[in-house]
């Protein structure tokens, strides 16, 4: 996995403010003493630029460039990110038909602190307009605008269509909630919090590859750990261990009932965004190379076969045999 850019920040010191004669009053106590103004005006306030992009981060790309937590031979077969936050949105890629390649990452790594981000391509021609990273707050807006310009020129009904998306259903939110809550924090639970589930996937998959130093293992052990916690803890009190995994399971049976018997979430005929989220979940729980030793989710998502059959579909359609991304599919679309 990529190390932290190793860029220097330029340093921009503030002008140092003019000497002001002030006037003895008997309010004279609200001025700045003057030792503190002598060492502010010889130790100015600096501000430093946002943290650059990582040096092996190519300058001219014909190809857009979504970095997330992968193996580096993951990213080289453009195979599902093990992170359901990155899966998420490789896969909506992918729905969209964007032409892109997938980097090996961690947080580190990224100028917002968190993955995934896309870099998008930029040409040759364009020499110092190389294209901003696009965070991950973001991603849906940027492929809202590649499809607005892809259909320019377009008749008003094909443009209308085009804009149509699932979160126009009222049920989109609702059922996104549970994706963001109820399934989540028992995921958080069982990956985090579960000594089983920690040691054989947390460790080697984002701890160990970041470093090798034993000591800073243990303090990035114990930072994620934390942090989890501290998530948990926002949406109740106390850490009800039993009471996270029975939300998670009606969110699993809300999600069946919801999906019934069609191909894709809201009856239609493509994958889209929410379609994208389920995935997230469901592909990294079932995923078979992963080494889940806790299975409480795993064994409460497989009650549900619509929903196992819908992430098998994904996987096989759209990500090919062996978790290998279809060019087939991607190079379609947009570039």
């Amino acid at each position: 996995m990529p190390q932290d850019a190793d860029a220097t920040s330029e340093e921009r010191p503030y002008p140092s403010p003019p000497k002001i004669q002030v006037r003895q009053t008997s309010r004279q106590w609200f001025t700045t003493p003057q030792p503190i103004r002598r060492l502010f005006d010889k130790f100015p306030l600096r501000t430093y630029p946002v943290n650059e992009l990582p040096q092996r981060s190519p300058q001219n790309r014909e190809r857009h460039a979504l970095w997330v937590f992968t193996t580096n031979t993951g990213a080289q077969l453009g195979a599902p990110s093990f992170n359901p936050g990155c899966l998420k949105w490789q896969a909506y890629m992918i729905f969209k038909g964007i032409d892109f390649v997938t980097i090996s990452s961690n947080n580190h790594a990224s100028p917002t602190g968190a993955l995934p981000f896309l870099l998008p391509a930029s040409s040759p021609k364009l020499l110092g307009e190389a294209a901003l990273p696009v965070p991950s707050n973001r991603i849906e807006r940027w492929i809202r605008e590649k499809e607005k310009n892809q259909h320019a020129g377009t008749s008003a009904l094909t443009k209308q269509n085009s804009a149509m998306s699932e979160s126009s259903d009222m049920r989109y939110e609702a059922y996104m909630s549970l994706l963001n809550y109820r399934v989540r924090n028992a995921y958080l639970y069982s990956l985090y919090l579960s000594p089983p589930n920690f040691a054989s996937i947390v460790l080697p998959l984002y701890i160990n590859p970041s470093t090798s130093n034993t000591l800073t293992r243990l303090a990035l052990s114990h930072q994620l750990r934390s942090a989890a916690e501290t998530e948990l803890l926002k949406q109740s009190p106390i850490i009800d261990v039993e009471a996270i995994y029975r939300d998670c399971d009606r969110a699993m049976e809300s999600l069946s009932e919801l999906l019934g018997d069609d191909e894709f979430f809201f009856g239609k005929g493509t994958p889209e965004l929410f379609d994208a989220s389920v995935f997230a979940y469901t592909h990294v729980l079932l995923d078979e190379d992963l080494d889940w030793q806790h299975t409480r989710l795993r064994d409460g998502l497989e009650q549900y076969s619509n929903l196992v059959e819908h992430q098998k579909r994904i996987a096989e359609d759209w990500f090919g045999a062996r978790g290998v991304r279809k060019e087939s599919k991607s190079r379609e679309g947009l570039k």
